[in-house]
C-alpha cells in the first residue's frame, strides 16, 4: 500500500530500520489522517501532536546514530485513556478523573516508550471501562470505522476504531471481560488478551483486581507479537504480575502446524449461546483451513458459559465497587449513568457469595487446565453477532458472548478477523492456550492470517475536508 498509515508494525518497522522510512514522516502522516478522520470516529480523547513529533524526531535521530532499539523505534501508537501518562491527563473517559495529571507513566506505557515507540495520543474508553457507550459524558463514544452507525465495541473502543481506520499502527488496550477481543473483533483487527500478569498493569486504571489484563491491539497477530516483546516482563510493584521467564513472541511464529491439536468449544455457541449462521460459518471455514495446515481438530467441552458469567459478574462487581466505593458516595453526579448503576450493582455482592465464587473459580481453573492436556489450543468465535448499532448492546444483562469465561481463567486468548458479512463487516474468533503459552496463540492466530486475504481489506474511509487541531 502506498499509504505508509496502513502499514503494518512489521513492515514499517524494516523500512524504519533500513532508513528508508523517516519517523518524522510517519507521524505526520498520521496526524494528518486523525485530523481528517477522527471528527468522525472520536476515537482519540486527546491527540499529542507537538509531543509525538519530538519523539518521532528523537527516534529519527538515534536511529541515523546507530542506537536502533528495535522493531517499534519510531512506531506510532495510541494508549488507551485508562493508562497513567506522566504530565498527561488520565481520564478514564470520566468527569470524575477529568483533572487527573499522574507523574509518572504506567510500567507498559513506559516499556513502550523504552522501545522508542511514538505515542500519538490518549484513546476513548468506556467509562472506567465498564460504562458503556454513554453519551452523557464530556467525550462522546467511539464509532466503527466500518459503518459509523455501528458500535467498536468496547471497553477499548478507541484503540479498536484507531487501529482499523489507519490512525495508529497499534494500540494499548486492558481486559477485564473481554474489552480487548470485543473491539478487535467488531474493528476486524487483531488483541491478545495476555496471561493474567504477563503484562503489568501498575498505573492502569483498576476495575477488577483478579480480571483486569494489560494487552496489545494491532492489524495483526504479528503485530502483537512484537508489541508484547517489549511488554512481557515481570514487575514486582504489580501484586498480579508473574515471572514466567523471557518468551520470544516473534520469534515464534512461522513455521508449519503439522500436529497442532485444537479444541472446538461447540457447545459455547451452539447451545449456551448460540451465535449468528454468518459467524459459526466462518468458525467452520477456519477450522477446515486449520485441517488442510495440518492441524487435528476435536471438539472439547468447558463448564456451561453461564456458569463463567455468573461468576465474572459477582466477583466484578464486588471488586469495582470496593475501588470506586468513596467516590460513588461523595460526587455520584461525576459518574455517567451506566457506569453508576454498574459500579453500584457491587454493593450488594454479599461476602458469602464472594467467598463461593472464588471457590469455584479454582475448580474451574482445574477443570479447563485437564482439558487443555488433550489439546493445544481452544477455537471458538468471540462475538456471537458482527457490529450491532451503536448504543444497542448492553454488556451486562444482554447476549452471552465468548470472552469472559478467559478473563476468569486468566488464560491467553487472541481474536483475529476471521472473514467478512455480506456487506462488508467483519467477523471474528477467538484462539486461546495454555497460561503462559502466548506465543503459541499468537502463531495460530498469524497463521491464519497469513493464509488468507483478510488483511488486506480495510475501512472504506474517506477523510472529511474539515481538519481537527493535532494537539
Amino acid at each position: 500500500m502506498s499509504d505508509p498509515c496502513f502499514l503494518t508494525i512489521a513492515e514499517a518497522s524494516r523500512r524504519i530500520r533500513a532508513r528508508t522510512l523517516s519517523p518524522v514522516t510517519l507521524a505526520e502522516a498520521f496526524l494528518g489522517r486523525i485530523a481528517a478522520l477522527d471528527g468522525d470516529l472520536h476515537s482519540y480523547i486527546r491527540v499529542l501532536g507537538d509531543e509525538a513529533l519530538a519523539e518521532a524526531r528523537r527516534a529519527e535521530a538515534e536511529i541515523a546514530a546507530g542506537g536502533y532499539r528495535g522493531p517499534l523505534h519510531g512506531i506510532p501508537l495510541g494508549i488507551k485513556d485508562i493508562y497513567n501518562t506522566a504530565g498527561i491527563p488520565t481520564t478514564g473517559h470520566s468527569a470524575l478523573f477529568r483533572d487527573h495529571v499522574p507523574a509518572e507513566d504506567a510500567t507498559a506505557v513506559r516499556r513502550l516508550r523504552g522501545a522508542g515507540a511514538v505515542i500519538l495520543g490518549k484513546t476513548a474508553t468506556w467509562e472506567f471501562a465498564i460504562g458503556g457507550p454513554s453519551f452523557d459524558l464530556p467525550w462522546p463514544p467511539a464509532r466503527n470505522p466500518w459503518d459509523t452507525t455501528l458500535d467498536p465495541a468496547g471497553s477499548s473502543s478507541g484503540s479498536g476504531a484507531a487501529v482499523a481506520a489507519g490512525l495508529c499502527m497499534g494500540a494499548m488496550g486492558t481486559d477485564t471481560g473481554g474489552s480487548i477481543r470485543s473491539p478487535s473483533a467488531w474493528n476486524g483487527i487483531a488483541g491478545l488478551k495476555p496471561t493474567y500478569g504477563l503484562v503489568s498493569r501498575r498505573g492502569v486504571l483498576p476495575l477488577s483486581f483478579t480480571l483486569d489484563h494489560a494487552g496489545p491491539m494491532a492489524w495483526t497477530a504479528e503485530d502483537c507479537a512484537l508489541m508484547m516483546d517489549a511488554l512481557a516482563a515481570h514487575d514486582p510493584l504489580d501484586p498480579g504480575s508473574a515471572a514466567p521467564g523471557p518468551i520470544d513472541f516473534a520469534g515464534a511464529l512461522g513455521g508449519d502446524l503439522s500436529g497442532l491439536r485444537i479444541g472446538v468449544v461447540r457447545h459455547f455457541f451452539e447451545a449456551d449461546a448460540p451465535a449468528d449462521a454468518v459467524v459459526t460459518d466462518a468458525v467452520e471455514a477456519a477450522v477446515a483451513l486449520y485441517g488442510r495446515m495440518g492441524a487435528t481438530v476435536r471438539e472439547v467441552s468447558l463448564a456451561p458459559l453461564e456458569t463463567y458469567y455468573d461468576l465474572f459478574t459477582l466477583i466484578m462487581g464486588a471488586e469495582s465497587f470496593s475501588i470506586h466505593e468513596r467516590w460513588l458516595k461523595e460526587t455520584p453526579e461525576l459518574y455517567g449513568a451506566t457506569a453508576r448503576q454498574r459500579i453500584a450493582a457491587g454493593a450488594f455482592v454479599r461476602g458469602s457469595d464472594l467467598v463461593n465464587a472464588l471457590r469455584l473459580r479454582a475448580r474451574l481453573v482445574a477443570q479447563a487446565a485437564e482439558v487443555m492436556e488433550t489439546v493445544d489450543v481452544l477455537l471458538m468465535p468471540t462475538r456471537h453477532t458482527p457490529p450491532e448499532p451503536l448504543g444497542a448492546f448492553d454488556t451486562i444483562t444482554g447476549h452471552r458472548f465468548y470472552t469472559r469465561p478467559f478473563n476468569v481463567l486468566g488464560l491467553p486468548a487472541l481474536s483475529v478477523c476471521s472473514g467478512f458479512t455480506g456487506n462488508g463487516l467483519p467477523l471474528s474468533m477467538q484462539i486461546v492456550g495454555r497460561p503462559f503459552e502466548d506465543a503459541l496463540v499468537l502463531k495460530v492466530g498469524d497463521a491464519f492470517e497469513k493464509a488468507t486475504g483478510y488483511r488486506e481489506i480495510r475501512p472504506p474511509l474517506i477523510p472529511r475536508e474539515a481538519a481537527l487541531p493535532v494537539a
